[in-house]
């Protein structure tokens, strides 16, 4: 999903540049503090999103957006309130509150990333995998490797068939970007791929032979799965 940003303050560009990479689905192509490059790079250039702040000096966000003929999906980003409603009616995909956390960013773009796959209407757009970033390097993970997770602090190590990925993300973080009907967490610290629970005991899973501790308040939601 190829996005832009606009604000005329570069250090809230900036926070949106430093969560997009942790969007496995989501490349911010560039940034702008001036509507009117914008514009012009948006006339030339094909965009899925854009996050747009609404208090700009020249032209606010609002106007911004009536202004597009051929309009891209819209994020607006914002420390104010009171246009909640007006941004709505021009149907965008959401309305961010600054500061807001990379959960918040995350729901967001999900939203967006919906609402595209949507619009396509075929099948082969839903993606089976995601891309995690270990280092230097963006890593292809098929959700059918995981078998499960293991977070510590603000990293989380995917456990997968034959290795182990190290990414530093929270395990809420990882929450939003995995499919939930094909995983569940089991802990505070642990999230497993469903299909791979091969027994459930009263205080763990097993997974390839693999003990997986299970939270007192997870174990109902557990059982039910």
């Amino acid at each position: 999903m190829r996005a832009i940003a606009m604000d005329d303050e570069p250090m809230a560009l900036e926070v949106v540049r430093s969560l997009s990479v942790k969007v496995p689905y989501l490349e911010l192509v560039a940034c702008f503090t001036d509507a009117f490059t914008a514009l012009e790079y948006l006339q030339n250039e094909s965009v899925d999103l854009l996050f747009l702040d609404i208090k700009m000096p020249d032209i606010s966000g609002l106007e911004f957006v009536t202004s597009l003929q051929k309009k891209p999906l819209v994020i607006f980003t914002t420390a104010y309130s009171e246009h909640a409603v007006t941004s709505f009616e021009l149907d965008a995909i959401d309305y961010l509150l600054k500061p807001f956390s990379l959960v918040r960013f995350v729901k967001a773009c999900n939203k967006a990333q919906e609402l595209l796959q949507l619009r396509s209407n075929s099948p082969a757009s839903v993606k089976d995998y995601l891309f995690l970033k270990t280092g230097y390097e963006q890593v292809k993970v098929y959700y059918s490797e995981i078998l499960y997770l293991e977070a510590a602090g603000n990293y989380v190590t995917f456990v997968l068939e034959n290795k182990k990925l190290l990414t530093r993300m929270t395990i809420s973080e990882v929450c939003e970007l995995l499919p939930p009907g094909k995983f569940i967490r089991v802990h505070r610290s642990y999230i497993v791929a469903k299909d791979r629970i091969d027994k459930i005991e009263r205080h763990q899973v097993c997974i390839k032979g693999n003990p997986v501790p299970v939270g007192a308040s997870y174990m109902q939601q557990l059982q039910i799965m």
